[in-house]
């Protein structure tokens, strides 16, 4: 069994030792946003949500409990959820989109001791939703938090916990935390100090391996649940390498992405050094493998965003679809009826955060006009994203060159939309590997159990397994001009709007003290 949260949903699925998934179950969870730039879960709500969810994921698949060799759990990256004395919820979690610490962060990396003292440390950029710049607001503005709290966890940490009452802090969350030593694989004491965090180390969990047996289901959560009591949980994984190991990644030369709310970019090298700017560098659990990666909040999400926002009301919109439930088809129909020479409009897909390196920019769209269609506003969104993953690649590229030499392995939302699949193939100009799989973090993260139990010697044969190739989308070279011009109208597009950007983060509009009279 493979338990993934996301930043908006928890999915349960159930697979066999092939890969093959028996049953599945998806619950979405509601995100708050209290204030500007905060993005939050009820941790109550969170709970009951992965209970429920492995409930009916055992009464769908008609197996017996007993017959479930593992468990593991996945969820994204980085965030924070904090655990009291007994258990008890500290504060409401915080999501891996949040960005209140924005400013904390812009003065670290404006630091010289910064690249001199802590990326050679943790082989990464720090930025505003990591643990140790959440950590470092909540002391500024929550400091009664820190005496409350006896288990700082990400969200994979948090639902074993759950599920086994056992803490502990999984190897490949902790190495893209910021804080953690990647020559050391351990805490980094100093790196705690740069951050002004260092009375926080004494809330940090024992590190724990992926595949370690890291507890076994209670009896309580036996009861709630369905599980049989004294089922073995893995140390589980970071979402980015469940994916990864989702799409077959173990060779130097692959590029994984991953579309979804996050824009995931990424490879596996044996070597690392320390690269300025790199998103991250993380522990991959093939032993002696580390994964680089390249992400942001600038994938698929953004035209979800874009239906809920500007087409809530439309079912008759749906009924030019074959299929009555799924707008998103008929934006596909729209964006098939666009030629890509036919419409200049450029989107950055910066709805829930960019890749610019603007840590203030926005989302918006550039040459509309009274002309500008809604399947033109659609066709820029699906650009746009294919843009934001491929700024991303550009960068893993100056590390290794070597990394677009074979077919790009990819997975995520977009893969059920033929329109935007052939265009992701065709702005990147290499042909795209499909794997036969529906959720990529709960079977990455379920290779964890099969590891964890016997079943599997080690990770590489586990993928090798459960890993499946299903088809191929191949280039059409006659567009390769027409997407390179408009991919540099997009770069140029998102380097232009820097000075708006802190213009419209700079200005305060004032309220007028008194109603206008007339």
């Amino acid at each position: 069994m493979g338990i993934d949260n996301g930043g908006t949903s928890t999915k349960v699925a159930i697979y066999d030792l092939a890969g093959i998934e028996v049953e599945k179950c998806t619950i979405y969870t509601k995100v708050l946003t209290p204030y500007k730039y905060w993005t939050e879960r009820d941790m109550e709500e969170l709970k009951k949500v992965n209970f429920r969810a492995i409930r009916e994921v055992l009464v769908k698949s008609n197996i017996n409990p007993k017959d479930i060799i593992g468990i593991s759990v996945t969820g994204h990256g980085n965030g924070l959820y904090l655990i009291g004395e007994d258990g008890n919820i500290v504060r409401n979690g915080i999501i891996s989109t949040d960005n209140r610490a924005h400013d904390i962060v812009e003065k670290w990396l404006s630091n010289e001791e910064y690249e001199t003292q802590v990326r050679p440390r943790t082989y990464a950029t720090i930025w505003s939703s990591q643990p140790a710049s959440l950590l470092r607001w909540l002391d500024q503005n929550e400091p009664d938090v820190y005496s409350k709290t006896k288990y700082v966890f990400m969200i994979t940490d948090l639902i074993r916990y759950w599920l086994t009452n056992e803490p502990g802090f999984e190897i490949s969350n902790a190495s893209g935390s910021s804080l953690f030593n990647q020559d050391t694989e351990d805490y980094d004491e100093k790196v705690f100090t740069f951050f002004g965090i260092e009375k926080w180390m004494n809330k940090m969990p024992e590190l724990i391996a992926s595949s370690d047996k890291a507890g076994e289901i209670t009896k309580e959560v036996s009861e709630e649940t369905g599980l049989a009591q004294g089922t073995p949980v893995a140390g589980g994984l970071m979402d980015i390498s469940a994916s990864a190991l989702s799409t077959g990644l173990i060779k130097h030369n692959q590029l994984s992405i991953v579309t979804g709310t996050w824009s995931i970019n990424q490879y596996i090298d044996s070597e690392i050094s320390v690269v300025k700017d790199l998103f991250m560098t993380t522990d991959y659990p093939i032993r002696g493998e580390h994964l680089l990666t390249e992400a942001s909040p600038t994938s698929g999400s953004n035209l979800t965003w874009f239906v809920e926002t500007f087409l809530k009301d439309h079912s008759k919109l749906l009924e030019i679809t074959e299929n009555k439930d799924d707008i998103y088809e008929y934006c596909s129909k729209l964006v098939g009826t666009v030629q890509p020479w036919e419409s200049n409009l450029i989107f950055y897909p910066f709805i829930f955060g960019s890749n610019s390196g603007v840590t203030n920019s926005t989302a918006g769209f550039i040459g509309v006009t009274k002309s500008t269609t809604i399947a033109e506003f659609i066709n820029a969104i699906y650009e746009g994203v294919c843009y934001a993953h491929k700024a991303h690649v550009e960068k893993l590229m100056k590390i290794n060159e070597n990394v677009l030499n074979s077919p790009i392995r990819i997975a995520g939302g977009i893969t059920n939309s033929e329109v935007w699949l052939q265009m992701f193939a065709d702005v990147f100009q290499r042909p795209l590997e499909l794997v036969n799989v529906k959720e990529n973090g709960a079977l990455g993260t379920s290779m964890a159990a099969g590891v964890m139990s016997g079943a599997f010697s080690d990770f590489k044969t586990a993928t090798e397994n459960m890993v499946e190739i299903s088809r191929t989308i191949y280039t059409n070279s006659e567009l390769a001009e027409v997407y390179e011009a408009k991919y540099k109208l997009y770069k140029k597009a998102v380097i232009d709007q820097t000075k708006v950007w802190n213009d419209i983060e700079n200005t305060q509009l004032i309220k007028p003290t008194k109603e206008k009279v007339i």
